[in-house]
C-alpha cells in the first residue's frame, strides 16, 4: 500500500505538471464557425475602384489658346454653362470668309441658270425658224410634183425641190437632237452646281458647329472634375480642357488576373465592398485583351448612389461564378487562400485539436468543405498562425 500509495501521488503530480505546462488559448481570442449545409455562390475576388456613372471629356475642337477661365474644378455646372473662352478670332475669319463663298457659289450657280435659259431659248427659236422652213420647201415640192403632173414642170426641177426638202429635214433633226443634247447637258450642269453648294454648305455647318463648341460650355448639369486654368497656354484640336462628372451616381471599374478572366463575363452578378457595407451589381462590359497580366471590367451598382460611395474609393469586388447547393461550409476568412488542403483547430470540449481539411471554392462570406469535417463541428477560423506547431490547444 505503501509503495503503491506513492506510484499514484507521482503519477498525480506529473499530471498535474503536463497540464500545466500544456499549451493553452483564450476563448475570447478565438472566432468559431459551425459547419452547417447550404448553398455557396462561388466567386472570384478582383479589386476595384469608384468612378463616376457618367464623365464626359471636353476637347478642344480648333487649335487655339486659352483666354478666360470662369469656372474651377469642383464647381457645380448646369448645361451650357461657359467654362472656359478660347481664342476664336482665326477661326470667326476662317467662318466669316466660307459665308462669302457660299454667297459666291449662290450667285454663280443662278448665273447659269439664266445662261442655260438664254441658250436654250435661242435654240428653241432657231428649231421654229427651220421647222417654217421645213413647212414652206414641202409646200413648194408639193406644187412641183403638181405641175410636174399636168406637164407644166420638169422632173429636173422636182428632184431638185425634193432633195432641198429632204437637207432642210435632216438639218432639223439634228437641230433637234443637238437641244435635247444641251438641255440634258445643262441640267447636268446645273444639278453639278447645285451639289457643290449644298456639300459646301454640310462643311459650312460643320464649321458653325465647331465653332459654337469652340465656346467651351458644360455639356451637361453635373460637377467640373478638371479644368485646363493655365490661361495664355495653347491648346491642340482634340486636347482635354475639361471634365464633367455626376457625381450623383457611380459604376466600379474592376481588375482581375487574366488566369481568371474565362470566369468573368458580361451579365454576372457582383458584390462590391467597401467596409462593411455590400453592394450588389451586375456586371456590364468585359475588355476583351489583357494588359500587363489583368483583365478589365465594369460594374453597374444596383444602388448606384448610395452614401459610401466616393470617386477614387477602392473596393473589394467579387463575381459570381456558379452556384453549389447542399455542401458543407464554413465561415470565410484569412487562412483560407484558395482550394486545397488545410491544418485547421477543431473544437472538441475544452480542447482544440488540429485536423487535416480540404477546402473547394469560395464567396467572400462562406468556404466549401469537400472532406475532413462534419456537420455541426466548431472550427476556429481566426488567425492561428503563432500556434502552427501544435496539434492539440487547451482553452482557457
Amino acid at each position: 500500500m505503501k509503495w503503491g500509495g506513492g506510484v499514484v501521488v507521482a503519477a498525480l503530480v506529473v499530471s498535474g505538471i503536463f497540464k500545466f505546462m500544456q499549451s493553452a488559448v483564450r476563448a475570447d481570442e478565438l472566432t468559431f464557425s459551425t459547419v452547417d449545409t447550404g448553398t455557396i455562390d462561388v466567386s472570384v475576388s478582383a479589386s476595384g475602384k469608384v468612378v463616376p456613372a457618367f464623365e464626359e471629356i471636353v476637347n478642344s475642337p480648333i487649335d487655339s489658346k486659352i483666354l478666360e477661365v470662369y469656372k474651377k474644378g469642383g464647381d457645380s455646372v448646369s448645361l451650357g454653362t461657359p467654362i472656359l473662352r478660347l481664342d476664336l478670332q482665326t477661326a470667326e475669319t476662317d467662318y466669316q470668309k466660307q459665308l462669302d463663298e457660299e454667297k459666291m457659289k449662290e450667285l454663280q450657280l443662278e448665273q447659269l441658270r439664266i445662261q442655260n435659259r438664254s441658250k436654250l431659248s435661242e435654240m428653241e427659236m432657231q428649231l421654229k425658224v427651220s421647222r417654217m422652213e421645213l413647212n414652206r420647201k414641202s409646200v413648194e415640192l408639193r406644187n412641183e410634183r403638181y405641175l410636174d403632173s399636168l406637164g407644166a414642170g420638169t422632173a429636173d426641177k422636182v428632184l431638185q425641190v425634193e432633195l432641198d426638202y429632204n437637207v432642210s429635214r435632216l438639218k432639223l433633226e439634228e437641230d433637234e437632237q443637238k437641244y435635247l443634247n444641251e438641255q440634258a447637258t445643262a441640267e447636268a450642269d446645273f444639278r453639278v452646281k447645285q451639289l457643290e453648294l449644298e456639300i459646301f454648305r454640310k462643311e459650312l455647318a460643320e464649321t458653325r458647329r465647331t465653332l459654337e463648341d469652340a465656346q467651351i460650355r458644360a455639356p451637361r448639369t453635373a460637377i467640373l472634375t478638371y479644368v485646363n486654368n493655365d490661361i495664355g497656354a495653347r491648346v491642340a484640336k482634340g486636347e482635354q480642357v475639361a471634365i464633367v462628372s455626376d457625381l450623383s451616381h457611380f459604376k466600379v471599374e474592376g481588375e482581375i488576373a487574366d488566369t481568371y478572366g474565362d470566369r468573368v463575363a458580361a451579365g454576372s452578378r457582383a458584390t462590391v465592398k467597401i467596409g462593411n457595407e455590400k453592394l450588389q451589381g451586375t456586371v456590364s462590359d468585359v475588355t476583351p485583351l489583357s494588359k500587363n497580366g489583368v483583365i478589365s471590367f465594369t460594374v453597374q451598382l444596383a444602388e448606384d448612389n448610395h452614401p459610401r460611395l466616393r470617386s477614387g474609393l477602392k473596393t473589394d469586388v467579387y463575381v459570381m461564378t456558379a452556384v453549389k447547393d447542399s455542401v458543407l461550409r464554413i465561415a470565410n476568412g484569412s487562412y483560407y487562400i484558395g482550394p486545397g488542403e488545410y491544418e485547421l483547430f477543431v473544437k472538441q470540449g475544452e480542447e482544440l485539436r488540429k485536423q487535416r481539411v480540404r477546402l473547394g471554392e469560395s464567396n467572400f462570406e462562406l468556404v466549401e468543405v469537400v472532406s475532413g469535417l462534419r456537420p455541426g463541428d466548431e472550427v476556429v477560423v481566426s488567425d492561428m498562425e503563432s500556434y502552427k506547431s501544435k496539434n492539440k490547444l487547451k482553452i482557457k
